[in-house]
């Protein structure tokens, strides 16, 4: 299953900005010759809709290796942001608590997978993805 390009990030500017800034420390790096990011994903249709969202033009590695992104420091300035209204209740001043942490088989994968509950909130942010809690 491939991660959709998750929308509640275009609630406004400031959002969007934290995704990018996020995405770009986790599968990314800036570009050491202009003002940009370098997005780093072998999702191609999570690449193709961002470079609509940023304005930028996105090719597909043809070679099946992961394809990248070009988004500049200037893509607001591109007037190609559509804020969606997306709302939110949120409570950033509580303390999460773990209550308990157990492991779960992930078959071949070589990963780590963790179950976690949400209560009282059945969702919340974490760098500008929706976290749901698993039904």
């Amino acid at each position: 299953m491939r991660q959709r390009f998750p929308r509640v990030v275009l609630r406004d500017r400031e959002t969007s900005e934290g995704f990018l800034d996020g995405y770009t420390d986790g599968d990314g790096y800036r570009s050491s010759h202009w003002s940009a990011r370098l997005l780093v994903s072998a999702n191609v249709p999570f690449l193709a809709e961002l470079a609509q969202v940023v304005g930028a033009r996105f090719t597909p590695n043809k070679q099946g290796a992961a394809s990248r992104l070009a988004v500049a420091d200037t893509w607001p300035s591109r007037r190609t942001f559509p804020a969606e209204h997306h709302p939110l209740e949120l409570r950033e001043a509580a303390w999460a608590e773990v209550r308990e942490v157990r492991s779960r088989t992930s078959g071949d994968k070589p990963f780590t997978l963790y179950s976690f509950r949400l209560d009282p909130c059945p969702s919340f942010l974490i760098n500008g993805h929706l976290a749901r809690q698993p039904w």
